[in-house]
């Protein structure tokens, strides 16, 4: 039996049930509920000395109940029958003095999971404080010995986390999964002079012994904070630029957030009612595949209850339909395609299979590859995009200095359609899993 914090799962499902249950007796047609518990540990050492030791246990039960068309919503941290029962009157009295709103309420019945698959999500990882500390220590240290020049620490950090979710509705649905995660984390600064750079790297995955190893995730941060050294600013300019896996599963973001149907009942969407169009290149294509054994994004069932399914998301470039929820797909008058509360494990691939990225690197030729980028400089509404960015210049195919205080400038539409190739350099470390992106012209804002 399936245990979080010392509590098994048929009592979270009881939780649910009960409180189901009084929304009923308190006059709501229909509710839905969920509790979750988490406990983790974090450490944090900062040049061999332990920084912070930190343990979080969370405890939290929402419920939402729908009198006709009138929502209401309440949620409480403390599960005791008492506080649950109150939380539910709470949720009820809300519900009596908000507007009536059409497209509210459950899932419909049939959209709703019934056979739950077991994608292998709960690997506890038995860690000690003090195995945790030791593990950050030899992470950092590896790190460190790289180079003479690393002089600095912003720290090394290991991560434990285990939690539970069970969710419920008056249309019978009751289902929870336990799941865990974990992750490794260096960020060293190398200086030579008055010249001072930092660089990261990180591992997470949901199997701790699935992780790369703590020194080897300590050398890769040293590597890169001394690569980094000498970096210079480069004239304003228009040139190709190469998104490093890590940056361009934030490049993949933008388009995921354009798509959702929030955006487009709202219409602050750059690619409002581009179902059915042409927003990648041919050879682009981007699958959901929501039940990958151990992935990071998988679930076998969405924030409502609703069965995650293999999609094909954009096709031959064509974007084949929305990211819909029940209520902004009532919005838009669709079906929800189960991604109450986001994507489950979004693959970026190319139709004539990824690049080799020494031939992707030939392929960019002269221009910029990019490591890291700064701010916020992305407009939801109209695709405008600016970012500061750092990372090398690159002539015939090869790096031939480190690059950085420029920003790269266009507009998301334009950078999507030219996009030139993709690499199968795929980073698996989030819900999106893409290699190096290809563009073949941005403006370059420097000197």
């Amino acid at each position: 039996m399936q245990e979080v914090d010392g509590t098994r799962i048929p009592e979270l499902k009881s939780i649910v049930s009960e409180s189901l249950q009084l929304a009923r007796k308190l006059g709501a047609t229909q509710a839905e509920a969920d509790v979750s518990l988490q406990k983790g540990l974090t450490t944090t050492v900062r040049l061999g000395e332990v920084e912070t030791v930190e343990y979080q246990r969370d405890r939290g039960m929402g419920i939402t109940v729908y009198f006709g068309k009138r929502k209401g919503s309440a949620s409480t941290a403390d599960l005791s029958p008492r506080a649950v029962a109150e939380t539910v009157e709470k949720a009820c009295d809300i519900a009596r003095y908000t507007a009536e709103d059409e497209c509210s309420g459950l899932a419909d019945p049939e959209e709703l999971a019934r056979d739950i698959p077991e994608l292998d999500l709960d690997h506890p990882w038995d860690l000690p404080p003090e195995q945790a500390v030791e593990t950050a220590r030899e992470c950092e240290a590896a790190g460190r010995k790289v180079d003479s020049r690393i002089t600095n620490s912003e720290g090394a950090s290991v991560s434990s986390h285990r939690g539970v979710r069970v969710y419920g509705n008056s249309h019978g649905f009751l289902e929870g999964f336990p799941s865990t995660s974990h992750s490794v984390s260096c960020v060293l600064l190398a200086q030579t002079g008055d010249d001072m750079q930092r660089d990261y790297w990180y591992a997470s995955a949901r199997d701790a012994r699935e992780l790369e190893s703590s020194e080897s995730i300590g050398r890769k941060a040293g590597e890169r904070a001394v690569a980094r050294l000498g970096a210079r600013k480069i004239g304003t300019q228009k040139a190709r630029v190469l998104y490093a896996p890590e940056v361009a599963r934030g490049l993949i973001g933008h388009f995921l957030g354009a798509v959702r149907g929030s955006s487009q009942y709202r219409k602050s969407s750059f690619l409002l009612g581009a179902s059915g169009q042409q927003v990648f290149p041919s050879f682009v294509e981007l699958r959901e595949r929501p039940h990958i054994m151990k992935a990071l994004g998988s679930s076998p069932f969405d924030g409502e209850g609703v069965a995650t399914r293999n999609r094909d998301l954009v096709n031959d470039g064509v974007l084949q339909g929305y990211i819909l929820g029940s209520y902004s797909a009532r919005k838009l008058g669709l079906k929800t395609t189960g991604n109450a509360g986001g994507t489950h494990n979004v693959l970026v691939e190319s139709k004539t299979g990824g690049m080799e990225i020494g031939a992707l690197m030939r392929e960019l030729g002269t221009g910029l590859l990019v490591t890291e980028l700064m701010g916020q400089g992305v407009n939801g509404v109209t695709g405008d995009y600016s970012r500061g960015a750092s990372g090398y210049w690159v002539e015939n195919g090869v790096q031939v200095y480190p690059v950085h205080e420029i920003t790269i400038a266009g507009n998301l539409k334009d950078m999507y359609n030219n996009i030139a190739a993709i690499g199968n350099d795929v980073d698996v470390r989030g819900g999106v899993r893409v290699g190096s992106i290809l563009i073949s012209e941005m403006t370059i804002a420097g000197e």
